[in-house]
């Protein structure tokens, strides 16, 4: 299958990136390399060196290399810089993501996978551990920003 997984030289996005291609698929990478590292990129994965906010260069990425599933990690993930520039954290996490939505869509790809956030929807002081019908409250605009676009998803 072809998986491009955006935010794939994180942390978490390179791991992902390893696991698909040890299962034998055919994986591209966009990732801007604000907070992820080339160190950490397979080379095995095709790269797409480009802003999730860029949406003309998103959909040339998609439509380059037509996944059938979008593996969706990049986004800004500093809760205090959200609260210091919620702009930069909204226009990145949900204008992005709706672009890259957007590129989806019209590419037609079959699946996108989300990786959203945990504590950031609950906020502080909640019952421990949280399940999924945990009362969701962000207290920061990067908690809202990740669950403002899981509505768009839906």
């Amino acid at each position: 299958m072809r998986i491009l997984v955006t935010g794939g030289a994180g942390f978490i996005g390179s791991n992902v990136v390893d696991r698909f291609l040890a299962r034998g698929h055919d994986v591209a990478v966009l990732d801007n390399f604000s907070t992820g590292l080339r160190g950490n990129l397979n080379p095995k994965a095709r790269l797409f060196e480009a802003d999730l906010t860029d949406a003309v260069a998103v959909d040339a990425a998609v439509g380059t290399f037509r996944p059938a599933l979008v593996d969706h990690h990049a986004a800004q993930i500093d809760v205090r810089k959200s609260v210091v520039d919620p702009v930069f954290d909204a226009r990145t996490n949900l204008l992005g993501g709706i672009g890259l939505l957007e590129a989806c869509v019209k590419h037609d790809v079959k699946k996108v996978v989300y990786a959203s956030t945990g504590g950031a929807l609950y906020g502080e002081g909640r019952t421990l551990p949280a399940t999924e019908e945990h009362p969701i409250h962000p207290e920061s605009p990067y908690g809202v920003s990740k669950f403002a676009f899981q509505h768009y998803l839906y």
